[in-house]
């Protein structure tokens, strides 16, 4: 049975992070740098949060702030479900689920270990099936980048 552990092992060391300082301006603009749809917080070592799109969307734009004088700890989100690396994808994906998110936290102990995505899931998903099923998964998650479903 894959394991989060599978998922964190696989995924190159994380490149996309941020201090809670920061200005959301500089956020996006290091979003579109590193082209993936989060940030990761962190104060030294320790992590903060999570700056995403919907972060932007929700917490800047429709709130009427502005990037270039909001910072990223007043807009980020810090409430996401725990997994550990012995997890189950199944787990995960049951987890993410339940909570209506795209991301996971995995802690080792009291260790940050890294964040899974809904993509990351669907990777490991799609690694199992046969190749008529694949086909058919690929496209549902071309589809979820390109922002047209989920």
């Amino acid at each position: 049975m894959k394991t989060i552990s599978d998922i964190l092992s696989s995924k190159p060391k994380a490149s996309n992070s941020i201090k809670p300082g920061a200005l959301v301006i500089d956020a996006l603009n290091l979003l579109n740098s590193v082209n993936l749809s989060y940030l990761i917080v962190m104060d030294g070592d320790n992590y903060k949060g999570i700056f995403c799109e919907r972060d932007y969307s929700r917490n800047v734009v429709l709130k009427g702030r502005s990037s270039s004088n909001t910072s990223v700890q007043d807009v980020m989100t810090t409430d996401l479900p725990l997994v550990e690396p012995s997890d189950s994808i199944a787990y995960g994906m049951s987890l993410m689920n339940s909570h209506k998110t795209r991301y996971l936290l995995a802690y080792d102990g009291k260790k940050f270990a890294g964040v899974i995505t809904i993509h990351d899931l669907l990777r490991q998903v799609l690694s199992n099936l046969d190749d008529s099923d694949n086909s058919m998964a690929r496209t549902l998650i071309d589809n979820e980048e390109a922002g047209r479903i989920f």
